[in-house]
């Protein structure tokens, strides 16, 4: 007899007493030694075996559990668990406790467990106490092995169990599982709240963009104009770039979409004439066209000497500069566009002069147009670009459906007081 005060770790109500698991157990033993089964022994329908990895919140899961021969469960019954049997994991996660039922009667424990029979206590309450921080603090803190923790039958047989009069231990365990629940319930709603947040200001964005790229969210102004000046300007600017070797003589294959007297909107391509249907209306004075009109992809300038590489796990940060000796050499302040991969439509700002990554293109903007007010559109776009890629292996941008997406072209003094309502309306949603 010796005095374990020391060893108490807490003060339990009256009634109660302290005792130790071995104290309170039958058939305390570790499942088979690991040489004691072979890969021969295993079979696709036989016996099941309940290793650790096979107790999930505190239930044994039968999905992907390992069966051994009828021979070998013969062979290893002592190992047998019956109803009612505690099994526990004695290495990795210690956590890790269930209770056998009638499913798993006379399944085998694996290797890596610990199997008893309580008495004088309710199982559940018994897994109810397992699972607190003061017995996984006990189990952790003194328990064997350096890359896994290992648990020791001496260890377990010692630790000290509070044990309530037996009614006391079911209304405690009906007790804390309605709390769960409660926190369960909590924790699903607190996961819908927040989806919901996300969503709502993301979709609460969508909303402000479309409005925005409809005309919505500014009056438009008589003495602006048309932008029909707007699209010459583009073409002339497209035809110096081109003779200048900077755009491809594709970039002047350029549609006319007009209304018709019948209201009814009309594309012209060369000599054919072809009724469209546009996503949106338009304010009367914006001019429509394709997204080609006003936006390019180049290849950028190809050239050799030291330069950061701009790909995109530097661009967002995940990454440390890169210095290479030759690439496509884009400079501060320009668009370039994630063309393959999963995010392909993404546009970045370049940081910094360097060459941009080979999953980019640089994005040329017509100098007419306002460029904030066409990364907007591209913005809005984004989900609709990322979720029509093309390819398989490595998904790339669809070009096609890229340029020929319908803008809205307002006058230029218009477009600027747009991208000046969309931050504002931005920052209200922050």
């Amino acid at each position: 007899m010796k005095c374990i005060d020391e060893e108490i770790p807490f003060e339990v109500p009256k009634g109660w007493e302290w005792c130790r698991l071995s104290a309170l157990t039958t058939r305390f033993s570790t499942g088979p030694f690991g040489t004691m089964l072979h890969k021969e022994d295993y079979t696709d329908n036989g016996v099941a075996v309940i290793n650790p990895t096979n107790i999930i919140n505190h239930k044994i899961s039968l999905n992907n559990i390992k069966q051994i021969s009828l021979a070998k469960a013969k062979e290893l019954q002592g190992y047998a668990v019956c109803k009612g049997d505690i099994i526990l994991a004695r290495r990795g996660d210690l956590r890790k406790s269930a209770i056998i039922t009638d499913f798993e009667d006379s399944c085998i424990a694996g290797t890596g467990s610990f199997i008893f029979h309580l008495l004088g206590i309710v199982n559940s309450f018994f897994i109810l106490f397992y699972s607190s921080p003061y017995v996984q603090d006990y189990l952790i803190t003194d328990s064997i092995g350096t890359t896994m923790n290992n648990l020791n039958q001496k260890l377990l047989s010692r630790l000290l169990i509070p044990i309530p009069p037996r009614v006391e231990q079911v209304r405690i365990v009906s007790l804390v599982d309605e709390l769960f629940s409660l926190v369960n319930t909590y924790d699903m709603m607190k996961n819908k709240l927040d989806f919901l947040n996300s969503s709502l200001h993301e979709n609460i964005k969508k909303s402000i963009l479309q409005e925005a790229i409809q005309g919505k969210l500014v009056p438009q102004i008589a003495e602006e104009g048309t932008a029909q000046e707007l699209l010459e300007q583009i073409k002339t600017e497209k035809q110096k770039l081109v003779k200048e070797g900077k755009l491809k003589k594709s970039a002047l294959n350029d549609s006319v979409i007009f209304r018709g007297d019948d209201n009814k909107y009309y594309e012209q391509t060369g000599s054919e004439v072809t009724e469209i249907e546009l996503p949106f209306d338009f304010p009367s004075t914006w001019s429509i066209s394709r997204l080609n009109v006003v936006c390019q992809l180049t290849d950028g300038l190809k050239t050799t000497g030291k330069q950061c590489l701009l790909d995109a796990k530097y661009l967002r940060g995940k990454s440390s500069e890169t210095i290479v000796e030759q690439g496509k050499l884009v400079y501060k302040g320009d668009n370039i566009m994630l063309v393959d991969g999963e995010n392909s439509g993404e546009v970045f700002i370049v940081p910094q002069d360097g060459y941009m990554g080979s999953t980019f293109k640089q994005l040329w903007i017509s100098s007419s147009m306002y460029e904030p007010y066409v990364l907007a559109f591209l913005q809005f776009y984004k989900e609709t670009l990322r979720n029509s890629k093309k390819g398989t292996v490595i998904p790339h941008l669809n070009k096609e459906l890229f340029y020929g997406l319908i803008i809205g072209i307002p006058p230029l003094q218009e477009q600027r007081r747009v991208v000046q309502k969309i931050e504002q309306s931005s920052k209200l949603l922050k």
